[in-house]
Parts: C-alpha cells; sequence; structure tokens
C-alpha cells in the first residue's frame, strides 16, 4: 500500500454546499390533509363550519323522493286494477239498467245519494236460475250529516208491482230484473235510486277471503241444518248442523257465506226469513267496513281485481272511491220498513204496512224528523230504526214484544 493513502475513508461532518432540500409536492399535500384533521378536531371557541351538506340532509331527501315516488306508483297500480275491475263490473249489468236509475249530477262527495243493493243466492238450495232478490238495501249516504243509513226492505213485502199487481216485493226482480226492481221502489218509497249494485252471494267468498276475512257480530246461539257437508244420508241424519256462537267472531268466506244463508235456527222458533235477510246485511256491512279498511288499501295492487267479481254496477271506479270516503267519516243508522204478516188465500205469507209506519220511516231515512224504534208489540216484522248493526235492529224487535221473548235474544 502506497504510503500517502489510509486504509479508511475520512468523512467531514457539517453542512454541505448548495441548497437545502424541501419536501416534496405529495409531501405537502399529506401535511395539509394532517393539518386540516388537526383543525376539524379543534375545539376552541366556536365550531368550524364545514363547505359541504352535512350527509343525513342528502339522505334524508332521497329517502323523501323514493317514498313519494312508491306512493304514486301504489296508487296509480291500485286505480288501474279498480278501474279494470269496475269497468268490468259495468258490463255485467243487464241490459236497461242504467236508463232506469234516476241521474244525478253532483258528486257523491257533496251531495245525498241513494244506491240500492240488490242481492240474490243462486247457488242457495240449488235454485241456480232463480233470480228472486234475497236482499233488498238502499244505501242513503248523506255527506252533510256524516251518515250513512241503510234502509231495509223485507222480500215478502207486499206492494204495487207495475204489469203485475200487488206482490212481493222480490217478485219485480223476477218479472222485470233490476230495471222493474228500481222503479217499483222508487214509486213506493219515493226515494230516487241513483245508483244500483247486484251483489251474488254465491261469488262473495272469495271477496270476504281477499281482505282477509270479516268481523260480526252474532246476537244469539245459532244451530241450523242445511248444506250438508258429509256425502251420505246416514252421516247427515246424526250431523247436529252449523254453530254459530253468540258475540263478535271472525269468519272467512265460507264460514260468512254459511251464516248468511241459514233459513232456521234451531234454538229460535221465532227465527224467521227478516233474521235471515238481517244476518245476509250483516255480512255485507262487515265487507264494506274492511274493504274501506287502511290495511285492505295497502293491498289494492294485489287485491283490487278480485273485490269486483260478485258485483255489477253502474257506479264508476272514481265513485266507487268516493261512497267509500263517505262511508269511512260517517255513523250508521239502520232502518226497516215492515207491517204485519197475512196470509192470502192462496195460502202465500205476506208482509203488509200499515198505518203511517212506511211514512214515518222515510221521513227518517231523509232526515227529516228524528229515527224511531219499532213500536212495541209490532214484533220482529215492525218498521223502525236503531243505530248499529241490522242484526241489533231485529233483536231489539224481539225484545220490544211481549210475546216473542226468547231470553237468548235479549241478553244484553
Amino acid at each position: 500500500m502506497p504510503g500517502d493513502q489510509k486504509p479508511y475513508r475520512v468523512y467531514r461532518g457539517g453542512r454541505t454546499k448548495g441548497k437545502v432540500p424541501l419536501q416534496t409536492p405529495p409531501a405537502r399535500a399529506r401535511s395539509r390533509v394532517r393539518a386540516g384533521a388537526r383543525s376539524a378536531e379543534y375545539a376552541g371557541r366556536g365550531p368550524i363550519r364545514s363547505k359541504t351538506r352535512p350527509r343525513w340532509r342528502r339522505r334524508l331527501a332521497i329517502g323523501a323522493v323514493v317514498y313519494v315516488g312508491l306512493v304514486v306508483v301504489w296508487g296509480v297500480t291500485s286505480y288501474l286494477y279498480i278501474h279494470s275491475g269496475i269497468t268490468a263490473a259495468n258490463k255485467r249489468l243487464p241490459v236497461g239498467t242504467a236508463e232506469a236509475l234516476s241521474g244525478q249530477g253532483s258528486l257523491l262527495l257533496s251531495s245525498p245519494t241513494d244506491t240500492l243493493i240488490l242481492g240474490s243466492d243462486h247457488g242457495a238450495g240449488g235454485h241456480q236460475t232463480d233470480n228472486h232478490s234475497d236482499s233488498i238495501m238502499v244505501i242513503r249516504t248523506d255527506p252533510s250529516r256524516h251518515r250513512v243509513t241503510y234502509l231495509s226492505i223485507p222480500r215478502d213485502l207486499r206492494v204495487p208491482i207495475a204489469g203485475i199487481g200487488d206482490a212481493k216485493i222480490n217478485a219485480a226482480m223476477q218479472s222485470g230484473g233490476p230495471p222493474l226492481a228500481i222503479k217499483t221502489i222508487e214509486s213506493y218509497t219515493g226515494l230516487q235510486i241513483n245508483h244500483v249494485i247486484i251483489v251474488d252471494f254465491a261469488q262473495f267468498k272469495a271477496v270476504i277471503d281477499a281482505v282477509g276475512g270479516i268481523t260480526v257480530n252474532v246476537p244469539e246461539r245459532i244451530i241450523s241444518k242445511f248444506d250438508c257437508p258429509y256425502p251420505t244420508n246416514t252421516r247427515c241424519a246424526r250431523w247436529d248442523g252449523w254453530h254459530f256462537a253468540k258475540g263478535p267472531q271472525h269468519m272467512d268466506g265460507k264460514r260468512a257465506l254459511l251464516y248468511s244463508r241459514v233459513r232456521k235456527n234451531s234454538l229460535n222458533p221465532a227465527d224467521s226469513d227478516v233474521t235471515r235477510t238481517a244476518r245476509q246485511q250483516d255480512v255485507l256491512q262487515a265487507t264494506l267496513k274492511k274493504m274501506t279498511a287502511f290495511g285492505t288499501a295497502l293491498r289494492l295492487p294485489f287485491i283490487g281485481g278480485d273485490l269486483t267479481k260478485p258485483l255489477a254496477t253502474d257506479l264508476s271506479a272514481f265513485q266507487f272511491m268516493e261512497l267509500g270516503w263517505v262511508y269511512k267519516r260517517a255513523h250508521a243508522l239502520h232502518c226497516r220498513l215492515g207491517g204485519v204478516v197475512q196470509t192470502l188465500p192462496d195460502g202465500q205469507s205476506v208482509i203488509v204496512s200499515e198505518g203511517d209506519d212506511k211514512d214515518r220511516v222515510i221521513l227518517a231515512v231523509l232526515g227529516k224528523t228524528a229515527p224511531l224504534p219499532p213500536r212495541p208489540g209490532e214484533g220482529p216484522y215492525g218498521a223502525g230504526c236503531v243505530s248499529g248493526s241490522f242484526a241489533g235492529y231485529t233483536q231489539l224487535a224481539r225484545c220490544v214484544t211481549p210475546t216473542l221473548r226468547p231470553s237468548h235474544a235479549c241478553d244484553g
């Protein structure tokens, strides 16, 4: 090794010549981010306002838009299904029925309206060609009084019928269809029938099932033998019949149809055709109440078409919605035409109105007089009005009658 070279390298300390190296641009950016984070955490005298909108406001706005969109889609879909079903129901209306109605130039939401309900049960007793109206009821909606009045007309009530003479009122439907029934009821009651709904009870089971069943307040215990569910006569002879307990109970479509078809209660010899009509109309009223319920409205896009299958009517989809709105906001009054039972020379039993019974009931329906309960002694066929269900009316009529006083009908 040469003498002037050392076996190691000498490094000199201190500052090297040239400029001091500065932070690179990415480093400066990272530094500013860290500084911003520290400043955001600063809790000094006042809050530091962010220049960007908080995320919760944006999420709330998006949620509101989505909700409104879903409501619009639900409303349009429901209306389309209802409109389709009502259009089919309009086509099922017998020819000449719409022309027999009294015109109404105003909305159902703003003026009194009389709608005739004609119920027929072609499946009961195997009478497939029988066109009698088993249930006759006029529904008067009065938005100014927030009242819905149900006027029940017994099918055995003897009235004048054009082209026939004096006969049972349900014969008008058999002889001349809905047009003659409308004209007969208008002539006898003095009410102007604006709309009509014809209900086929044989198909009503599907509607009740579609709305999730109905709740009916049964006024008394019932045991009745009809429509035996067993295939042999021997087993049907041992079968004690259909049982219905007293009080409110939930019914599916099959159970409700059986209840409306009960013709004779073996526990009550005073049971009559009037009480059968009461059961039918209680089923109708309970179904109408369920159809206008909030839960049913939510499911209209799925069941809207099924609700109108047993119906034939002149009402439009919008008028049905009006009727449902008025019904939802009103209290109910039940009235009934009636009279005394008479046996004709041919052995036929009819109900004949006496005195001013018809006039006082019609005045109460029109809201011109206070509702009057059935007079004591008139029996289950007496005319009058009560609040609540039609079954409640029948129970009251029995309880004011000394000769017809079954304890199970008057308890409570």
